[in-house]
């Protein structure tokens, strides 16, 4: 007659021979409860499965390793009710280990329980400081916090029946399943009392490559880390500044402001737009437009005054207007083939990715292009020089159309901060007008 089996520890082991023997001693010393011990091995170079063999334990092994397939191929395996989860570099603090785990089951709503974490003398600090902070002394049952930790941890066999874990995940395949459990409307129980030192903190020495694809995978989760409304461009205070000096220019029977101002209207996320003039009279002309004209001074209206001057002016006209940005669009009228989704991508981008300044760049190819009367051929695209061929070589100009904050205008550092970049790949949206040149572009189509 088969021996009755409560339960069946797996343990995940790689190259494990410095741990493997003070964790194995540790759960043959267990009291009050009858066990097995099934190791899954990944291809392990070292000795730690001579020193494995030394105890009574089962041995199976996996080629192409993921943490939830190792575990679900121990689980078949096992002959116990409830399955037992722990790394082989945990070793267990008690003989009660074991029996402190399991005991949480007498409550039929637990699935799954997980234990104490305690650091070694010689863990590192980011280590020490998660494990204290995270695995603290009192128990608690978890009826919406889908936090789970397998290092240490303990699952009903019939529930993981219904729910294996998930085995193409490289990452936190526990918090995912315990997420899966929580929907399903089971407990998940902390049990402070079996307890185990485990050299690992949960964040693995601050290996940055791993804790994006995690935080990657925890934003795909339906949690409480949503942030849709704090990076909603719609939800921002986003105004547009259009320098304008001297003569009003046309194209194609269309004021070039009025391009420009029209352009700006059809992105929606932009509340209002300021031009900032050196003629009085422009008033009159975009009357009725959904736009403020500013009035420059005379230090500031001319051709070849600074444009950090003129945006810091501006912006100061404007905030004493009680109108506060949380970003600044800035475009001149020269560039009339920009279309609204031009500003709207350089507006998402700041946003979502909290850039301080957002530029477009051109990368330059020494495109050869040839000129009719209504409209422009690209004969030759891709012609690098020489010296550049190796290396990416782009142009940006303020004036064509990029997002900053405020504090970058009133620095008077336009560039400076955290920088990102939207490729312009349309070279008819980059083909810039002025009174030198209009000429040419009288019978262009907008």
């Amino acid at each position: 007659m088969k021996k009755k089996v409560d339960a069946s520890i797996i343990i995940r082991t790689k190259n494990e021979e410095q741990w493997i023997e003070y964790c194995l001693k540790n759960i043959f010393n267990q009291a009050g409860i009858s066990y097995e011990v099934i190791i899954v091995d990944n291809q392990s170079k070292d000795k730690t499965l001579a020193k494995a063999r030394k105890y009574k334990v089962k041995i199976l092994k996996i080629k192409k390793f993921f943490p939830g397939k190792a575990i679900n191929l121990g689980f078949k395996q096992a002959k116990g009710k409830y399955l037992i989860c722990l790394s082989a570099h945990c070793i267990p603090e008690d003989e009660y280990w074991l029996k402190n785990l399991v005991k949480g089951f007498k409550n039929k709503k637990v699935a799954a329980i997980y234990g104490r974490q305690k650091p070694l003398p010689y863990s590192s600090s980011f280590d020490k400081r998660d494990l204290i902070t995270i695995f603290g002394p009192e128990r608690k049952i978890q009826k919406k916090d889908s936090f789970f930790h397998n290092a240490n941890s303990a699952i009903r066999k019939d529930v993981w029946k219904k729910f294996p874990f998930d085995e193409k995940t490289k990452h936190i395949e526990d918090k995912i399943w315990g997420h899966k459990i929580i929907k399903n409307k089971y407990q998940i129980m902390y049990e402070p009392k079996s307890s185990v030192f485990h050299y690992h903190g949960i964040n693995q020495d601050m290996n940055k490559q791993r804790c994006d694809e995690i935080v990657k995978i925890l934003e795909n989760l339906d949690n409480d880390y949503k942030t849709e409304n704090f990076i909603n461009p719609k939800k921002a205070n986003i105004i547009a500044i259009v320098p304008h000096y001297g003569e009003i220019l046309k194209i194609s029977n269309q004021f070039l402001i009025d391009v420009t101002i029209n352009t700006l209207k059809q992105c929606k996320i932009i509340k209002k737009i300021f031009v900032p003039t050196d003629e009085i009279s422009f008033k009159k002309h975009i009357k009725n437009k959904l736009c403020e004209v500013i009035i420059r001074p005379k230090n500031l209206s001319n051709t070849y005054v600074s444009i950090v001057s003129l945006l810091q002016y501006t912006l100061k006209k404007i905030e004493n207007l009680k109108i506060f940005p949380d970003f600044v669009v800035i475009a001149t009228e020269n560039f009339p083939f920009r279309s609204n989704k031009h500003f709207e991508k350089i507006i998402k981008k700041i946003i979502k990715n909290n850039y301080d300044v957002v530029i477009c760049e051109k990368n330059e190819k020494g495109s050869i292009i040839q000129q009719n009367k209504n409209d422009i051929k690209v004969l030759v695209d891709g012609v690098i020089p020489k010296p550049l061929f190796k290396q990416k070589y782009s142009t940006t100009r303020i004036g064509f159309g990029c997002v900053m904050r405020p504090s970058n205008i009133r620095s008077g550092n336009l560039l400076d901060g955290k920088i990102g970049t939207v490729t312009v790949n349309d070279h008819r949206e980059y083909l810039e007008v002025n009174k030198f040149n209009i000429k040419k572009f009288s019978n262009f189509k907008i």
